[in-house]
């Protein structure tokens, strides 16, 4: 048996047992009142505020699986991971400045929808249809790989086995009307982590002897963000320019983190709600990085297994119960994950392509039938990717994800940044970006990830950097067929009533840019 589950007491079982019985009771309750109320879909009717927003889009892109990620990149590099938190302020403030004033002036509520409003039906098909494959393999198969990692540390279970539990776990907590309830109690299991994260750390730091001393046990290049261009890890022209392309369709393009803005009061609480969860990755380093980092001073013999690192922290250095207060919170947010891909998978394909296209004149029952159908597809397919990523040899969990998410971009950041940023661009240059550049992009990755794996085949480039070469080829082929388009399609729906930024925002933004630039200059002085 493994070493995490013999640490578990009785009393951590207890707790793990009673907090799911108690989310699955609130779920319940939840979705009575929501049945009573003739309640469907969660629509929060514009009405979200800056605090909501930030949260909200925060507790998307950092669930456990970021947090056992970053731990485990700690672990192995010190904190060049926090090049991924804290360069993304140049793409949060992109999407604040440049793209959401253009989403809400056109007051669409989905990406392939602003998409098919600027090229027509074609683009909005062929942009849902990839949107399914992103929230199939970018949320649902690797929220549900890292899960699978988590279950397998703690039951010592085979992957197969941890992401079928985790699955007809979702399954149940969607049936409870979980979902929802899950996505009312996300705020405080997001405060719950970052406390749970700062005793960690505290409690780390105390047994290294203090800052000073774990300084001193560590690699001093441990310390710095920037990476000299030979480093095996994580070289600094990857990083600059390769984490642009993923950063760009992650924040500026992706349904999941877009929607909460889309939901603002007004674009200023969406600004600012943009700009707060900026503030929130300012803290990556102390909440997510640093465990990582103790934990190599701490539990050296961990070696090549870095993604184990925060449950061996966990259980090494949190009293009996705290461990099983840990495991539910990281469990339920999982869940919740798993379960709201599952719902927005349903929901992309039952209106955008079974409605839009098969059935005009389906019943809301036969809309309720396709949409469970997708979300059982949805399932056996998340279940069969997660295995197939376990299979990824030579590659961490935070590598894996960043790659997956590195073959993903191209296509999308080609398209987006295209429409908003040269208004020559055509109908034929977008469909071709998305169809035939998204199906070159994605045979790439899978060469690099399994047929070629690059721990075997040394010849390939960094990860980042081959996404970012497929994006200059692209980009470079989108340009070319929109010049050689004689009679070029552009469906213009010009954006003239783009709404003014505030002072207020813009001040809130330079204080977060000057607060980074500091960090990068403190982290790379060794």
């Amino acid at each position: 048996m493994n070493s995490i589950y013999d640490k578990l007491t009785a009393l951590d079982f207890i707790i793990v047992a009673a907090y799911l019985v108690i989310l699955l009771i609130i779920g319940y309750v939840v979705s009575v009142k929501q049945s009573k109320k003739n309640e469907t879909l969660f629509m929060a009717g514009n009405s979200l505020n800056w605090y909501n927003i930030g949260f909200n889009m925060w507790g998307t892109n950092v669930g456990p699986s970021s947090l056992l990620a970053f731990a485990s990149i700690g672990y192995a590099t010190g904190i060049v991971a926090g090049n991924f938190e804290w360069y993304a302020f140049v793409f949060l403030l992109l999407l604040a400045i440049v793209f959401a004033p253009r989403y809400i002036a056109s007051k669409v509520s989905t990406m392939p929808e602003y998409m098919g409003k600027r090229y027509g039906d074609s683009t909005q098909t062929i942009l849902a249809w990839y949107a399914m494959v992103k929230i199939l393999v970018s949320w649902l198969s690797l929220g549900l790989f890292s899960g699978g990692i988590l279950v397998r540390q703690i039951l010592g279970i085979p992957m197969w086995q941890s992401v079928t539990v985790l699955v007809i776990f979702s399954g149940i907590f969607t049936y409870a009307g979980g979902l929802k309830a899950i996505a009312k109690v996300n705020v405080f299991q997001m405060i719950l982590l970052i406390v749970v994260s700062l005793i960690l750390s505290y409690l780390g730091l105390q047994k290294v002897g203090g800052i000073e001393a774990l300084i001193a046990k560590t690699p001093s290049n441990f310390w710095n963000l920037v990476q000299p261009a030979d480093d095996a890890h994580y070289p600094w022209p990857a990083i600059l320019l390769g984490y642009p392309v993923a950063a760009v369709a992650f924040f500026c393009t992706d349904q999941s983190m877009v929607q909460s803005v889309l939901g603002a009061k007004n674009l200023e609480q969406g600004q600012l709600g943009v700009n707060f969860i900026g503030w929130l990755k300012v803290m990556a380093l102390p909440l997510f990085i640093l465990p990582g980092i103790l934990c190599a001073v701490l539990f050296p013999e961990l070696g090549k297994n870095s993604d184990l690192a925060y449950m061996t922290m966990v259980t090494n250095l949190f009293p009996s119960g705290m461990n099983g207060l840990v495991i539910c919170v990281m469990i339920a947010v999982l869940v919740g994950t798993i379960g709201s891909s599952l719902n927005a998978l349903s929901t992309v394909f039952t209106n955008d392509i079974y409605v839009k296209k098969m059935n005009p004149t389906a019943s809301i029952q036969q809309q309720i039938k396709i949409g469970r159908l997708t979300i059982a597809g949805g399932c056996l397919f998340a279940i069969l990717i997660a295995i197939a990523i376990d299979n990824i040899k030579g590659q961490n969990l935070f590598n894996i994800f960043q790659a997956v998410l590195g073959f993903l971009a191209p296509s999308l950041s080609v398209v987006f940044l295209l429409s908003v940023f040269w208004k020559r661009t055509t109908k034929k240059a977008v469909n071709f970006t998305l169809s035939w550049g998204s199906a070159f992009s994605l045979f790439v990755g899978v060469l690099y990830l399994w047929i070629f794996p690059a721990d075997v085949y040394t010849a390939w480039p960094h990860f980042l950097l081959i996404s970012f070469y497929i994006f200059a080829v692209l980009t470079i082929a989108a340009v070319i067929i929109s010049l050689a388009d004689k009679n070029p399609e552009i469906n213009f729906s010009d954006e003239t009533d783009i709404p003014k930024t505030s002072k207020k925002v813009k001040i809130l933004f330079a204080l977060l840019g000057l607060t980074i630039l500091s960090l990068y200059l403190i982290f790379n002085g060794n």
